[in-house]
């Protein structure tokens, strides 16, 4: 009994040793054009994320839903730029990204603008280089959770149970046989 004990003891600390620290993901700071902006025709989506972030996804889609991407995104520390491809009509866009943290989480988001008048999208440079201002973008985010580290302390608990199960029966039987 003191084994079976000893075992669920050691299984509870070491889900408490690894359990994962507050979610601490990245957060999106800034993007250009700016979420609710109404701007010219942009040639290119940069976001900013509060931390350095890789494995970008980033679309453009227009109200019918239809995309306006050119190419895949980059990333570079913590910018995301996503060029666009050809002129974008005036209209409320939407713009979806996807970003692995830091710490390893996707964290996605979205936000709208509209492009207002015609004309064609300035050359703007790509990275994070660009002069251009980039303002504060209010959409919150939203985090997976870190359930993955629930179940490893699951697994952990189960097989710390049986092994104490397992030892406890080969205690009451002579020699460890049934």
């Amino acid at each position: 009994m003191r084994i079976a004990v000893a075992a669920a003891a050691a299984a509870l600390l070491g889900v408490l040793a690894t359990a994962a620290p507050a979610e601490a993901h990245t957060t999106l700071t800034s993007s250009d054009p700016a979420k609710g902006a109404s701007v010219t025709a942009p040639a290119r989506i940069r976001l900013t994320y509060a931390d350095p972030v890789r494995f970008p996804g980033v679309v453009l889609l227009d109200a019918k839903g239809g995309h306006h991407e050119a190419g895949k995104a980059s990333a570079v520390d913590n910018h995301v730029t996503q060029q666009i491809g050809g002129a974008l009509a005036p209209g409320v866009y939407t713009v979806g990204w996807r970003v692995v943290a830091e710490d390893g989480h996707p964290v996605t988001g979205e936000y709208k603008f509209t492009v207002t008048g015609g004309g064609s999208p300035s050359a703007a440079p790509a990275g994070p280089t660009s002069s251009a201002p980039a303002s504060p973008a209010a959409e919150p985010v939203r985090h997976t959770s870190s359930a993955g580290w629930w179940w490893i302390g699951l697994v952990v608990v189960i097989l710390a149970a049986i092994a104490g199960v397992v030892a406890l029966l080969r205690r009451r039987t002579p020699n460890g046989r049934a």
